[in-house]
Formats: C-alpha cells, sequence, structure tokens
C-alpha cells in the first residue's frame, strides 16, 4: 500500500512535466459581440464563452495535469467547432444545443455553477441568441 501510493505520487509529480494543457493563450484581435443586453452577455459568459471564443478565462487548476489536458482539449475542441470571436454563428445550430441540453456540457458544470442553465434562463438565452445574431442583428470587427 505504501509502495502504491509513492508511486503514485511519482506519476502525479511527473505528468506535471508534459507540457500539453499549460500554455493557456487566448488568441488577440476578433470581433466584439454587441450584445442585445447585458443578461444575454452574462449567460454567454458564464456557459459558454471560456469555450466558444477567445476570451477563455482559465483557472488554477487548469495548469494542473492531468485535468489540465481535459480543460486545454475541451477549449481547443469548443473553439474549434464554433469560436464566436472569429468564427460564422450558425445560430440554429446553437439554440439546438441549448435546448437539448448538450451545451454546455457535463464536464463544464461542477467548476462553473452560472452553466447550469434553468429552464427560465435557457429560454432568456435562446432569445438573447436570437436578437443577437438573426436577422439584422450584427457584430462588430475590431479587438476582442
Amino acid at each position: 500500500m505504501k509502495w502504491s501510493a509513492l508511486g503514485l505520487l511519482v506519476v502525479l509529480l511527473a505528468i506535471q512535466f508534459v507540457p500539453y494543457g499549460r500554455d493557456h493563450t487566448n488568441p488577440t484581435g476578433g470581433r466584439t459581440i454587441a450584445w442585445d443586453s447585458p443578461r444575454t452577455e452574462q449567460l454567454m459568459t458564464d456557459a459558454c464563452m471560456d469555450c466558444h471564443s477567445n476570451l477563455t478565462s482559465w483557472p488554477w487548476y487548469s495548469n494542473v495535469a492531468p485535468v489540465s489536458w481535459l480543460v486545454q482539449h475541451d477549449v481547443d475542441e469548443g473553439r474549434a467547432e464554433l469560436n464566436l470571436s472569429t468564427g460564422d454563428v450558425d445560430l440554429d445550430e446553437m439554440i439546438e444545443a441549448i435546448r437539448e441540453g448538450s451545451m454546455p456540457p457535463l464536464q463544464y458544470k461542477p467548476t462553473h455553477p452560472g452553466a447550469w442553465l434553468s429552464q427560465g434562463e435557457k429560454q432568456d438565452l435562446i432569445q438573447g441568441l436570437e436578437a443577437t445574431f438573426g436577422a439584422g442583428a450584427g457584430t462588430e470587427t475590431g479587438e476582442g
């Protein structure tokens, strides 16, 4: 038992030297989103923007392997799928993911209390997204 614990400790220390998941930089530039309301912006910030924009907030645990690997992977995957700072917005796809509950993902919620959206918050977010990105709505280009 003692040797197992020591072995585990050595492994946990050794994996801290794996570089993936510790180079947390947010790309510069991109667009500034003209949100329809502060409520929509707050809901998006709490539930979506860490993975779907260049405005990721990197908490302390995102520097500790193996959690850092998971966080980095989720951000990389989220930005590749939809990056609101730089990419095109598929409003229908965003709304569908919110309605069906696939976004925000379950693994994000325990460390981000604002990501646990009630039905009312989901509806407010969907209405805000429609107002922000729907026909006639736009974004401003610039530093984001």
